[in-house]
């Protein structure tokens, strides 16, 4: 009976009588959330143009910040780096497109999906032999994102908000925001929703696949730029990253995996639970609980949800 008090009454106990700590968590949570939903992004956009469930999107994270870090430390300006940067993600885009899609085109999704398996391990050995498997620091200065902290008095007490946080919060929702319009308001939006529907009906109205998987690619790879470069400046860029990317699968399941809001909320409801759980629970059994903690909540949403909250219903008729 302790031990059921302590796990289902206590955590709430304690956010009762600490309100500016409950504060302080959720608003972890609301920035790894955030962060969470931009690597999801990044499947959603392939996932919906090409049916192919990139498993390779984690490493693209990391492959993109090495790039980037990589280029500085040759002594490459900060601008000019980033220049080069998206081109090599453009490079690798359409390297995709004609050396593994096409090839592959109305092949099983399970063989494209080995393909990205393979795809991953090809980035993680050219990653390697290029810059090395040591641990770097992204270079936040240079990019002149903001340090310190900001100290806020709410609730009775001081939650610290760091500046870092929050730049990396407006920057990926701004990113965020840009593709949800792009892919839905633009032309391409229209081709994209198109070749999703049918590639057979895109092609006779004159859609090239080719164009938009590139297209497409690029844009998880700017994406994945974007997200190597924040994740690295909270931590570092190493290719520990890719595990932190395999968190947008709980993601994924929650929000739908052709979604871009359902990337967001989806990310949100990950980012913040997980930082509950580590705070008020994580204690009571026995710490490691956020390595674990967001794909229990995508076992237990795919019990009720299967589709996730904002993804397309299957109908099969028989």
């Amino acid at each position: 009976m302790d031990f059921l008090y302590a796990i289902l009454i206590d955590p709430f106990v304690q956010m009762a009588a600490a309100p500016d700590l409950l504060a302080q968590t959720l608003w972890e949570g609301l920035v790894t959330g955030v962060l969470y939903a931009l690597i999801a992004l990044g499947f959603v956009l392939i996932y919906k143009a090409s049916g192919v469930f990139n498993f390779a999107q984690g490493i693209m994270v990391v492959f993109a910040g090495l790039t980037l870090v990589g280029l500085y430390e040759k002594g490459v300006p900060t601008i000019l780096a980033l220049a080069l940067t998206l081109l090599v993600m453009l490079a690798l885009a359409v390297a995709v497109q004609r050396l593994v899609l096409r090839p592959l085109v109305n092949q099983p999704e399970i063989v494209l999906f080995m393909a990205t398996f393979g795809l991953t391990y090809v980035l993680i050995g050219l990653g390697e032999l290029v810059f090395g498997g040591d641990p770097k620091n992204m270079i936040t200065a240079e990019l002149h994102l903001p340090q310190g902290t900001i100290d806020a008095k709410m609730l009775g007490g001081v939650v610290s908000f760091q500046k870092l946080d929050i730049a990396a919060a407006v920057i990926a929702a701004l990113l965020i925001g840009a593709l949800a319009c792009l892919f839905q308001w633009t032309r391409i939006g229209r081709a994209l929703r198109a070749v999703a529907d049918s590639h057979k009906a895109a092609l006779s109205v004159g859609i090239s696949l080719d164009q938009i998987w590139v297209i497409v690619w690029f844009a998880a790879g700017v994406v994945a730029l974007v997200a190597g470069i924040l994740w690295g400046a909270r931590s570092n860029v190493s290719f520990a990253l890719q595990i932190i990317a395999l968190k947008a699968l709980p993601v994924l399941i929650l929000g739908g995996f052709t979604s871009v809001p359902g990337a967001i909320v989806g990310g949100l409801i990950i980012g913040v639970g997980e930082k509950l759980a580590e705070f008020y629970w994580g204690p009571l059994l026995g710490g490691g609980i956020d390595s674990w903690f967001a794909y229990v909540i995508a076992l237990v949403f795919l019990l009720f949800c299967p589709q996730g909250l904002f993804g397309e219903k299957i109908i099969e008729r028989v």
